[in-house]
């Protein structure tokens, strides 16, 4: 399985890093895990979180 960091899934996205850190923060977006110091999204999740926005499911706006 690969993980990407916060700097790979904003580049993925086309956002700040910063954007990232706050979907995770309030709860939202891809769910990372922490390992050690760091957080990284497993690809699988991405793609997954992907398809919630393609469906509509989305509750916050992303998905239009």
């Amino acid at each position: 399985m690969r993980y990407l960091t916060t700097t790979e899934v904003a580049e993925r996205y086309r956002t700040a890093e910063s954007t990232v850190r706050y979907w995770r923060h309030i709860g939202k977006g891809p769910r990372g895990i922490k390992v050690g110091k760091r957080v990284l999204y497993p690809e699988a999740e991405l793609l997954r979180y992907e398809r919630t926005l393609i469906d509509g499911r989305d509750e916050w706006g992303l998905a239009s």
